[in-house]
């Protein structure tokens, strides 16, 4: 399984984003996809994740309301939009299958700044 990343750049506290991740490669077997993120100096943490039978979807506290994550069956990919950032949305975003021993996209940059 391949992960691309994408849709990651600077958008001001308030604003909105959208970050897509293509998925190349069978999924059949996986559990979930998710997204992930790490700012400097933290450890990096889920944000959001759906599980691929069930699409069934959960969400770290801080960002619940304001994130959404969804999955496009038809052509393997997942996106988180991305609501009323913070500055505290700042990180690097990654994209995720089966979680933190699973398969991993490059990451994509998030900076929240006026």
């Amino acid at each position: 399984v391949q992960l691309q990343a994408s849709g990651g750049g600077l958008v001001q506290p308030g604003g909105s984003l959208r970050l897509s991740c293509a998925a190349s490669g069978s999924l059949f077997s996986m559990n979930t996809m998710g997204w992930y993120r790490q700012a400097p100096g933290n450890e990096r943490e889920l944000v959001a994740r759906i599980y691929l039978q069930t699409g069934t979807t959960g969400y770290r506290e801080s960002v619940k309301g304001r994130f959404t994550i969804s999955r496009d069956n038809a052509n393997n990919t997942l996106y988180l939009e991305m609501k009323n950032l913070k500055p505290e949305d700042t990180a690097v975003y990654y994209c995720n299958v089966d979680g933190l021993t699973g398969y991993w996209g490059q990451g994509t940059l998030v900076t929240v700044s006026s």
